[in-house]
């Protein structure tokens, strides 16, 4: 009976294992559910498929045109002689048919089918660019969850040493073996740190909030996040040359240059609207002049005398200055943004690296031996309270500090357009 109890036991333990492994959740996770679910990202879709159809329906040619006119509804007898059409039907009518094509000249259709082209990639990389920012968000979210993890095991640790503290030092107290207002004091002490934790509370929902937001995850929480990412020396994934890395992979750059090129096809097309369309016509006139059947063919084009577009060309042609000056603008930020984020990445990962050994020393272990000294009377009250709150401060700073140094390198990665 006790072997059958302790396979079940074994059996549920393994199960409960299983079922919160399953329902666990690393970065590539997220990235995973945020590329297929994101709303910002599928309402981006549907930009791309608009342009696409517009550059189908740029290449479309120009549908002919028929007109059926001079048909009298009555019968003409002062006619001369004409056969039927068809049947008895005819003899006595008049009918004229026009067929009319218009030609685009100076290549306006070839134009404009480039000018739609580039929208279609300007949509592609619109596209790509919220991918990198929004990712670059999700990451700045997750990193951030790592931070208020940490500084949650250390708050509540504390705040458990000084539960424990108040009920001794109350007991103490009422038995007069400490003053009162020693007491008091963890009292005040305890509350001021389950204000923090309240605090903290906000910031994880927040944070969460953020999360599934982004991977529309609704069962997602801070605590079933796996925290796998590497802290060791990111300065060496940076390539050497990551300022040409950046002006050649940067989307916001290439979104630039593609605007310069679009405004440039558009500047084609408002050129070539100098010159007139033809529209060719073909007509069949039956009983309309000295002819019985006359098939006859013309053209048709405006005359550009007043109008040659002369301020659609010049406007095209400022935009052009304007999209090339913002180029220069986008490359000169680009380039400033990356050197000072790569010298900052090289302070912290320095900072982090002359962080002493006993910084890292276990929390837990740490507060109970302060505990034990205070216990034992080998420090005072204030003592230990000073280094409680000289402790979180100092660990909550080299988190501070991490998340910052992970956060930059993120940043990075954005700036220069790929992942290292």
């Amino acid at each position: 009976m006790y072997a059958v109890r302790k396979i079940i036991l074994i059996a549920c333990a393994l199960g409960s294992a299983f079922f919160s492994y399953g329902q666990s959740y690393r970065l590539e996770d997220l990235e995973k559910a945020f590329l297929e679910h994101n709303y910002a990202l599928l309402a981006q879709q549907y930009n791309i498929n608009r342009a696409e159809a517009e550059r189908i329906q740029a290449r479309v040619w120009n549908n002919p045109s028929l007109r059926i006119g001079e048909i009298n509804l009555w019968k003409t007898y002062d006619i001369e002689q004409q056969g039927r059409l068809f049947g008895n039907y005819g003899k006595n009518q008049q009918i004229a048919v026009e067929l009319e094509q218009l030609v685009e000249t100076a290549g306006k259709r070839k134009k404009r089918i480039a000018l739609s082209e580039m929208q279609v990639k300007q949509e592609n990389l619109a596209y790509e660019d919220l991918i990198l920012e929004l990712k670059w968000n999700l990451r700045q979210a997750y990193i951030q969850s790592y931070r208020l993890k940490q500084v949650e095991l250390l708050l509540t640790s504390t705040i458990q040493r000084f539960e424990e503290l108040y009920k001794h030092y109350a007991r103490q107290a009422e038995k007069q073996s400490v003053a009162r207002t020693e007491a008091y004091r963890i009292q005040s002490e305890l509350i001021s740190l389950q204000k923090e934790q309240v605090d903290l509370e906000t910031q994880k929902q927040e944070t969460l909030q953020h999360l599934v937001l982004l991977t529309q995850l609704k069962d997602l929480s801070l605590d079933n996040l796996l925290f796998d990412f590497s802290t060791f020396r990111l300065s060496q994934r940076i390539p050497i040359d990551y300022l040409d890395e950046a002006l050649k992979n940067n989307v916001k750059m290439k979104r630039q240059l593609h605007e310069i090129m679009a405004v440039e096809r558009q500047l084609d097309v408002e050129k070539a609207a100098r010159i007139p369309d033809l529209t060719l016509g073909l007509n069949y006139d039956r009983g309309g002049s000295i002819m019985k059947d006359f098939v006859g063919v013309g053209v048709r084009f405006d005359l550009p005398v007043f109008n040659r577009n002369k301020g659609n060309i010049k406007a095209a042609k400022t935009m052009l200055e304007q999209e090339k000056i913002n180029r220069e603008s986008v490359a000169f930020e680009l380039e400033r943004s990356l050197r000072q984020k790569y010298s900052l990445l090289l302070q912290y990962e320095e900072a982090l690296g002359k962080w002493e050994r006993e910084s890292q020393l276990d929390v837990q272990e740490l507060l109970d031996s302060y505990v034990k000294h205070l216990q034992n009377k080998q420090i005072t009250l204030i003592e230990f309270m000073d280094f409680t709150q000289s402790f979180r401060e100092a660990n909550t700073a080299h988190w501070e500090l991490l998340i910052d140094y992970l956060n930059t390198y993120e940043e990075l990665q954005y700036f220069i357009g790929k992942d290292f």
